[in-house]
C-alpha cells in the first residue's frame, strides 16, 4: 500500500460522512451552515451569516417588508447554489418568530422555498426553545439551568435538567421587535421586557443555576466583556461571567451615549451595533428577575440542536469533547492508538499515593493525551507556541474555559518543558484563568507525556510494556530489556523533570 493509499484510508471515515445544511432564517439574521455530518462533535464545513432585518417592522406593521425579503430571497438563492457545489444532498431549512408571526408569512415561504430549492419548517415557539435546549446539550455535558435565546423576534427560554427538557416559553422582546415596537426609545422598552419577564411564573427555578446565554447580541457582549477586561480568549463558547458582573456591564451597555467608544465594537457589525443596547437590556432584566449563579454564553444554538435531534440515541450519549479529541487525534496525530496508551500509561501517575484526581480531572487528562501529538508536523521551534493557540482557541465543546486552558497548557508544556519558550507570553496570560492547581497538572500532564514520547517515539506498543509505579518516595520507570536500548541521557532528564514535579526521586529499571 502507497502513503497515499494509506492517507486515503485514514481519512476513510471522515470522508464518507454525509454532510448537513442547515438554513437558519430568523428574525434578524439568515444563514447557512454546513456541517460536516451528523456526529456528536459536528465540524463546520461552511458557515455564512447576512443581516436581512425580516423582523425589523412587525410590531407595528404585523408584515415582513418587502425589501428585507428581497435580501433574504437573495441570501437563499447564494445559500442553493453553495449546498449544489458542496454536494449537500441533506438540506434542513426553517423560520423562526418573524415568519412565525407576519401576516405575509405564508406568501413569503412560498418565495422561499423556490429561492433555496427545500422546504421550509415555520417553527413554533416552543419547539424553538426546545431545539435551543437541544443546541445547549450538543455543546456542554450536564447541563441544568435556564437557556435563554435572543433573536431579532422573540427570546427563547426553557429549562434544562441535564438530559429533559422542563417549561418553555417564548416571549416577543427580541431586538428587532423592541426597536420597532419604541420607536428606538429604549426607555420605553424596559416596561415591555419586564411585562413579558413577570408573565412567565418558574423563572424563579432558575435561581443559583446557571444561565446558558444564545444569540448573536448576546454573543457580541460576550467579546465586549473580553475587551472591557482584558481576558486573554477570544472563544465565546463556555465563557462565564458572575451574575452581578454580567447586570452591571448590561447597564454599562445600556446607558452607553456613543456606542463606537466601546473597546472592540469595531469587531461587532454595524448591523448588529444597533440591537446590542437592547440586547443588554434583555439580559440585564432577565438576569435580575431569574437570579442565576453565572452566565455561561453559548455559540451551540437552534442550529446545533437540530443536528442533535438527528443522531441516534447512541451518539447523542457520546461526550462531546473526547468525541472532538479522538477524531482529531485520528486525523492530525502520528498514531491515535499511541494517544490512547498515554491515557492509560498516565493514569498510574494519579493512582495513589500520586497525586488525588477528580473524575472531570481525569478526563480532562484524557483529552490532552489525545491532543498530545497533533501539532508533530509543525517547525520543532514552534510545536509549543502553534499549539498552545490552536488548542486555547479550538471549537472545542463539553468544556469551560479552565478546562481548554489546561489542555493547552498540557501541550505546551509536552514540546517546550520548564524552560522559557516561544509562547511563552501567551502561556502566562492564560495562566491567569486557572487555579495553581490546574496549573501544576498541566506541568506534570505535559512533563509526563514529553517522557513517554522519548520512550516511545510516537510508536504504539511501546510505553504499554514499560509502566510508571511508585515504591516508597520513589516515582519508578520499569523498561523490559527489548527495548534497554531506549535508555539514555535525555530520555533521564525528562523522566527526572517528571519525577521532581511529583516531588519523587526517580528511578529507571531494566527488567531481566
Amino acid at each position: 500500500m502507497t502513503s497515499l493509499e494509506r492517507l486515503v484510508e485514514k481519512l476513510r471515515p471522515y470522508t464518507e460522512l454525509e454532510p448537513i445544511g442547515v438554513i437558519d432564517i430568523g428574525s434578524n439574521s439568515v444563514r447557512l451552515v454546513i456541517y460536516e455530518g451528523a456526529v456528536r462533535a459536528p465540524t463546520p464545513l461552511f458557515n455564512e451569516k447576512v443581516l436581512c432585518g425580516l423582523g425589523r417592522s412587525i410590531a407595528t406593521t404585523g408584515r415582513l417588508g418587502e425589501e428585507a425579503v428581497q435580501r433574504t430571497l437573495e441570501a437563499l438563492v447564494r445559500f442553493r447554489s453553495i449546498a449544489r457545489i458542496l454536494e449537500v444532498k441533506n438540506l434542513k431549512a426553517f423560520a423562526t418568530a418573524a415568519v412565525r408571526d407576519a401576516a405575509n408569512g405564508s406568501e413569503f415561504i412560498v418565495r422561499a422555498e423556490k429561492a433555496c430549492g427545500t422546504r421550509i419548517e415555520v417553527l413554533s415557539g416552543e419547539k424553538e426553545a426546545r431545539l435551543v435546549a437541544q443546541g445547549i446539550m450538543m455543546g456542554f455535558t450536564d447541563a441544568d439551568g435556564i437557556a435563554g435565546d435572543l433573536g431579532g423576534g422573540s427570546l427563547e427560554l426553557i429549562d434544562i435538567a441535564k438530559d429533559k427538557l422542563k417549561q418553555a416559553v417564548t416571549l416577543p422582546v427580541g431586538g428587532l421587535r423592541l426597536i420597532d415596537a419604541t420607536g428606538a426609545k429604549i426607555d420605553k422598552a424596559q416596561p415591555l421586557v419586564d411585562e413579558a419577564m413577570a408573565s412567565v411564573p418558574w423563572l424563579g427555578e432558575g435561581k443559583g443555576r446557571p444561565f446558558f446565554a444564545v444569540g448573536g447580541s448576546w454573543r457580541a457582549l460576550a467579546h465586549l466583556h473580553m475587551e472591557h477586561t482584558g481576558y486573554p480568549l477570544r472563544v465565546t463558547h463556555g465563557y462565564t461571567i458572575p451574575t452581578e458582573e454580567a447586570i452591571a456591564f448590561c447597564e454599562f451597555v445600556r446607558k452607553t451615549k456613543k456606542l463606537s467608544a466601546l473597546s472592540g465594537i469595531e469587531d461587532v457589525t454595524r448591523a448588529r451595533r444597533e440591537v446590542l443596547p437592547y440586547g443588554a437590556l434583555v439580559l440585564e432584566r432577565l438576569l435580575k428577575s431569574v437570579q442565576p449563579r453565572e452566565v455561561v454564553f453559548s455559540v451551540f444554538g437552534i442550529r446545533e440542536g437540530l443536528l442533535f435531534s438527528l443522531l441516534p440515541a447512541h451518539e447523542r450519549r457520546k461526550d462531546p469533547l473526547m468525541s472532538f479529541c479522538a477524531e482529531y487525534a485520528a486525523l492530525r496525530s502520528r498514531s491515535v492508538e499511541h494517544a490512547w496508551e498515554l491515557c492509560k500509561w498516565t493514569d498510574a501517575i494519579f493512582t495513589p499515593p500520586g497525586p488525588d484526581e477528580t473524575p472531570e480531572e481525569r478526563r480532562l487528562r484524557h483529552a490532552a493525551c489525545l491532543l498530545s501529538d497533533t501539532g508533530w508536523r509543525s517547525h520543532p521551534d514552534y510545536r509549543g507556541e502553534q499549539s498552545l493557540n490552536l488548542l486555547a482557541h479550538a471549537a472545542l465543546a463539553g468544556i469551560d474555559h479552565p478546562g481548554r486552558v489546561f489542555l493547552a497548557l498540557s501541550v505546551y508544556y509536552r514540546h517546550a518543558g520548564s524552560g522559557q519558550a516561544r509562547g511563552e507570553d501567551l502561556s502566562e496570560s492564560l495562566k491567569a484563568i486557572v487555579s495553581k492547581r490546574v496549573l501544576k497538572r498541566a506541568r506534570i500532564v505535559g512533563a509526563a507525556i514529553r517522557a513517554a514520547h522519548m520512550l516511545s517515539i510516537g510508536v504504539p506498543g511501546v510505553i504499554d510494556e514499560t509502566p510508571l509505579s511508585y515504591e516508597g518516595n520513589k516515582l519508578v520507570l520499569t523498561i523490559p530489556k527489548a527495548y534497554a536500548g531506549m535508555d539514555g541521557e535525555r530520555l533521564r532528564r525528562r523522566f527526572e523533570a517528571l519525577a521532581e514535579l511529583l516531588e519523587r526521586e526517580p528511578e529507571i529499571r531494566i527488567a531481566t
